[in-house]
């Protein structure tokens, strides 16, 4: 035996940080250090190793398998939107919808039992899918890692690669949903192998109705209700839990191209290392279960670009949580768009690594984490220059240059603290207010730490335009602070729609999209010298020196 075991190596990815850790589902006591283990199997004995080619797919080097009854096989059955299909048949829009004759050029790789997987090799025109079986949902060995060695993948109907049926170690229980939960059990599993540059072109599949469930109004002129059969947003997709995870040395590279959205999970995401790189048309990460989801970065290298072809996207985009404990974020939102870099639907934590967002809107980083700033320009700003934030001796803690145009950007490093800061854009001294509150048009949660609640001023009205919800008050400051106006040309998404009875202003996210600031709440006249506090600092008309 001991023989035997000379001849593994496994490789520990050790995720030691305090006070919280996220994951699937198990809640860890603060102020108590955890530390977590994934097991990543390097013996090459125990891989399936796949190799991808246009002409002959191989499976441990023989030809792969026909058969669907094996553990791997190729079968030329994608889901994909189907075009010709009338407005019974789902949501998609022409531009959705594909041939079936572009359909059936896409060979798909099945993997259907539980182990790892070595893919290397080039497919243009394929998928990646993995499914263990409806029954794997519940079935903690339900357990799939694919191992990225150099492999190039693309397709042009459907996300590239999407784990269907696998072990989800998470609950859907709204009620006991949190921002602390453990993946580390998922069943789906990436790895970004040292040395190797891969990379991933994948399309999407718009909504596609169950075709039982589909009831039509009065007039059978459009669908009133219906369930979902297939849905999946992004070009790298997991219908479960999933980990992301970098090889020993993190020196492995991860290229997402995506026709919509980028890195998806239905339920929780976990990065914990690798260089991802994530071009996309819409949201370039999203974990979309509502108010469940929790999207956790643990370490790694991540650089986010929307590139707008949807007309819209944010950098990062969870419908529950998005919690940043390590690692380094760079995430830029659509230019045109009212998208934030990092967006969360029930709250953004940053609990350490480094962040640099940009984008046209801000939403709630929770107090109790590490020192953020955000800056708000008066202008739009073109993007590919260079913006760096110098401390008082001149040394440059952010060097950042944001790919798309902006008017909001956040920085937060272990490396900011209490202190004057000077801001630069383009080897130009920037000028601005320190303090400020973000405009919103709810109440502000009082019981952060550190949260006085504003007087409330009898007089105050909202902005033309716009009045708040029946039995909602405007807290003194409720207007917005000079230059935080929408830019010019700056839209609002759909996903933005007010509820009824409501119209807010082109570019205002709803009440609970708000920021919350502790200390810098008094504008001051405009200086270049910004005055950074620990915690949340919020600096406003943001512009030129004169």
């Amino acid at each position: 035996m001991d023989n035997m075991k000379s001849k593994y190596r496994k490789a520990l990815i050790v995720l030691l940080f305090a006070a919280l850790l996220t994951g699937c589902n198990q809640n860890f006591p603060e102020e108590e250090e955890t530390t977590v283990e994934i097991e990543l199997n390097n013996n090459r004995s125990n891989e399936v190793e796949i190799h991808l080619s246009d002409s002959d797919i191989r499976v441990d080097g023989k030809e792969v398998s026909k058969d669907s009854g094996k553990s791997v096989y190729v079968a030329n059955d994608i889901i994909y939107y189907e075009d010709g299909k009338d407005f019974t048949y789902g949501e998609g829009e022409t531009d959705d919808a594909h041939s079936k004759e572009d359909a059936l050029a896409h060979n798909v790789l099945h993997i259907t039992k539980p182990g790892t997987y070595r893919i290397s090799g080039k497919l243009s025109k394929g998928q990646l899918a993995v499914d263990l079986g409806e029954d794997a949902k519940d079935n903690p060995e339900s357990v799939v890692t694919l191992v990225l060695d150099g492999v190039e993948l693309t397709c042009e109907v459907a996300p590239a690669v999407i784990f269907y049926n696998v072990y989800e170690c998470g609950n859907d229980d709204l009620d006991q949903a949190s921002k602390d939960v453990d993946t580390s059990k998922a069943g789906a599993n990436v790895v970004i192998a040292d040395g190797t540059t891969n990379t991933i072109n994948g399309s999407y599949v718009a909504r596609i109705y169950e075709p039982d469930s589909v009831v039509l109004n009065e007039d059978k002129t459009e669908v009133t209700d219906a369930d979902k059969l297939h849905k999946y947003d992004g070009a790298f997709y997991s219908r479960m839990s999933m980990n992301v995870n970098g090889g020993d040395e993190n020196s492995g590279v991860l290229n997402i191209h995506a026709a919509n959205e980028g890195l998806d999970s239905e339920m929780h995401l976990t990065i914990n290392g690798g260089n991802i790189n994530i071009d996309s048309g819409n949201d370039g990460i999203n974990t979309n279960e509502d108010g469940i989801s929790v999207t956790t970065i643990n370490g790694g290298n991540l650089t986010i670009t929307v590139n707008g072809k949807t007309g819209e996207g944010d950098g990062i985009d969870s419908n529950g949580w998005l919690v940043i404990n390590g690692g380094v974020v760079k995430a830029a939102a659509c230019s045109d768009s009212a998208d934030a870099g990092i967006d969360s639907d029930m709250g953004i934590h940053i609990l350490g690594g480094t962040v640099m967002a940009s984008g046209h809107m801000l939403d709630r980083i929770e107090d109790g984490g590490q020192t953020y700033a955000v800056f708000h320009f008066t202008q739009k700003q073109n993007g590919a220059e260079e913006i760096l934030l110098k401390d008082k001796d001149g040394t440059s803690l952010m060097e950042y240059t944001p790919q798309n145009a902006y008017s909001m950007l956040i920085y937060s490093s272990g490396e900011l603290s209490e202190g004057t800061y000077s801001l630069w854009s383009d080897k130009k001294q920037l000028e601005g207010q320190n303090g400020g509150m973000m405009g919103g048009f709810g109440k502000p949660e009082m019981d952060a730490e550190g949260m006085t609640p504003p007087e409330k001023d009898e007089n105050m009205q909202p902005p033309e335009g716009m009045e708040p919800p029946e039995g909602m008050e405007l807290p003194e400051g409720g207007q917005q602070p000079e230059g935080m106006e929408p830019p010019e040309g700056v839209e609002r998404p759909e996903r933005m729609e007010p509820s009824e009875g409501m119209e807010l202003p082109e570019g205002v996210k709803p009440p609970d999209a708000r920021n919350q600031l502790s200390d810098n709440q008094n504008v001051q006249s405009s200086s270049v010298d910004f005055q950074m506090k620990n915690g949340a600092n919020m600096f406003t008309g943001i512009k030129y020196a004169e």
